[in-house]
């Protein structure tokens, strides 16, 4: 494998984490191993629960509007 394309998957990983896009992957990851019976929501599904869930807990974060 190319150093070039080894630095950019290190990148991609690491924005991924920083944007926290990669959570979603993490959230079916853990669904599938700890509770394969449940099926996944879709992406859509999953950010809806995330933010009602940060909008309903003050601590998470505040939001303005």
């Amino acid at each position: 494998m190319s150093a070039v394309l080894r630095v950019g998957r290190q990148v991609r990983w690491y924005v991924r984490e920083l944007t926290d896009e990669a959570a979603y992957d993490r959230y079916v990851a853990h669904l599938r191993a700890a509770h394969p019976e449940i099926c996944a929501p879709s992406r859509r599904e999953f950010e809806r629960m995330r933010t009602d869930r940060q909008e309903s807990d003050p601590r998470q974060g505040f939001r303005c509007c």
